[in-house]
């Protein structure tokens, strides 16, 4: 049986192989349910015949009875006093599970094996088999409960590491048209459900931080970020579990009190609070920051978990075109912080400054009794030649908040999309538009003008690629 599972091919290549893997699964389920009961009978098959039955109806409910006996066994293996012969016999077990993983009549078995453990400090459960039902799971070819699936990813990081990595390339890869559509990808994944325990959330977390890193900040890497943590924050305040984890276990390692002011939604807060509530979280960071001085990492854990609720950045961008107040500095900041989180060598303050100019300029066009796009395109063309990738992103954001927010940007709006489409701009203003859309969306009916407005600028961008 050992070498029969030895030969079965994990991702056959062709007919050949898939034919190999189909002979050695029947044979596996003929030899395990002889081995079960213990069978060594040259004449099996007329005894059959004599009860009845047909070889695979007898087959079938004998491989059935010996994995209800092989679940019973596992259960009681906590009252064995050999607990080491038990832990050899449970991998062995696993092992011999690998090629029968997508038989539904093994299913019991695989639960009850993924909810087993022993008192030891090593796995007791064979890697390759751990492997193989990720991949299962993954695919589609099997499918177990929420609990069961978390007892795989909790005991096995590279599992649940590939589950992530898949996770985030196919939702980048569909390119999903909205906000709302990423969402419903989401919320039908396992992944999303098993985030409810802190472990698999904190790691998750880690794993898309380095994605972060690994693509230098990619946008399409921040929103899948961004959407992921607004479904698990709805979810955790939804749940009614009477056990329910506190928020510190899934930010373990900042600040409470700046934790508690990210998770407030901005459509909860208007006019003079919501103003407060921007200059409080600007304030908590530059604390932050001032401590935690002398060490990078912290800075970008900061920063990391402040793109987490990168609509604090758009609500900031959104006010300082919609009510110009002597909060300016304090947004600006904001958003300067969220595009360029180091200060090395003065970047984020050559960034500020940048975005003040862009700012004041976009200031006197919101009051100015009638504009035209060339006035904008003014704008956009004297920075053209600012260095930081930042920063560009960040005069953009600016811009397109001016577009959605302020009457006069309304009217020249979609002479810019066609110059966006012109200039090759389109991959990142579209994605700043989904963002900014699925937030206008959650602000009432007196946006849906400016939510229309999005939208069709949307259309126009798509339509250029």
């Amino acid at each position: 049986m050992w070498c029969l599972c030895c030969l079965y091919s994990g991702e056959p290549q062709n007919p050949v192989e898939l034919k190999a893997n189909s002979w050695i699964q029947s044979s596996l389920c003929y030899l395990l349910s002889f081995f079960g009961l213990g069978y060594q009978d040259t004449d099996i098959n007329n005894f059959i015949s004599t009860l009845g039955f047909t070889s695979a109806d007898y087959y079938s409910k004998l491989l059935e009875n010996v994995v209800l006996s092989l679940v019973t066994e596992l259960s009681r293996s906590h009252r064995c006093n050999s607990q080491q012969s038990i832990s050899s016999r449970v991998t062995s077990m696993s092992f011999l599970c690998i090629p029968l993983i997508t038989l539904p009549d093994v299913t019991p078995l695989l639960e009850s094996l993924l909810s087993y453990y022993d008192d030891g400090s090593k796995e007791v459960l064979h890697s390759l088999f751990l492997e193989r039902v990720n991949e299962a799971i993954l695919e589609e070819k099997i499918s177990l409960p929420k609990s069961v699936v978390m007892q795989l990813w909790l005991r096995h990081l590279p599992s649940l590491e590939k589950a992530v990595l898949k996770y985030i390339k196919k939702l980048i890869t569909s390119q999903p048209s909205s906000v709302q559509e990423m969402v419903c990808l989401i919320k039908g994944s396992l992944l999303y459900q098993a985030t409810c325990h802190p472990a698999i959330f904190r790691t998750t977390d880690e794993i898309l931080k380095n994605v972060l890193l690994e693509t230098d900040g990619a946008p399409e890497v921040m929103i899948v970020m961004q959407v992921f943590t607004q479904c698990f924050v709805q979810a955790y305040y939804e749940s009614n579990e009477q056990c329910k984890f506190p928020l510190k276990a899934y930010f373990p390692h900042h600040p409470h009190s700046l934790v508690m002011a990210l998770l407030k939604q901005p459509s909860d807060l208007t006019g003079h609070g919501l103003h407060q509530h921007l200059k409080c979280i600007a304030e908590i960071l530059k604390t932050v920051e001032a401590r935690g001085i002398r060490s990078c990492d912290d800075l970008f854990d900061t920063w990391f978990l402040f793109v987490h609720f990168g609509e604090w950045a758009d609500t900031a961008a959104e006010q300082l075109l919609v009510s110009p107040a002597e909060s300016s500095d304090a947004f600006l900041w904001l958003l300067a912080f969220y595009y360029n989180p180091s200060n090395e060598n003065q970047q984020r303050t050559e960034t500020m400054v940048e975005a003040r100019s862009v700012y004041d300029q976009l200031i006197v066009l919101s009051k100015a009794s009638a504009i035209s796009i060339t006035d904008l395109q003014t704008i956009f063309n004297s920075k053209i030649n600012v260095r930081q990738p930042g920063t560009k992103q960040l005069l953009m954001h600016l811009i397109i908040s001016f577009l959605l927010f302020t009457h006069n940007g309304n009217t020249i709006s979609r002479e810019f999309a066609n110059l966006a489409v012109r200039d090759n701009n389109i991959a990142e203003i579209t994605g700043l538009l989904i963002r900014l859309s699925n937030r206008i969306s959650q602000l009432g009916v007196r946006y849906q003008r400016i939510l229309a407005l999005a939208n069709d600028l949307l259309q126009k961008l798509k339509c250029g690629l």
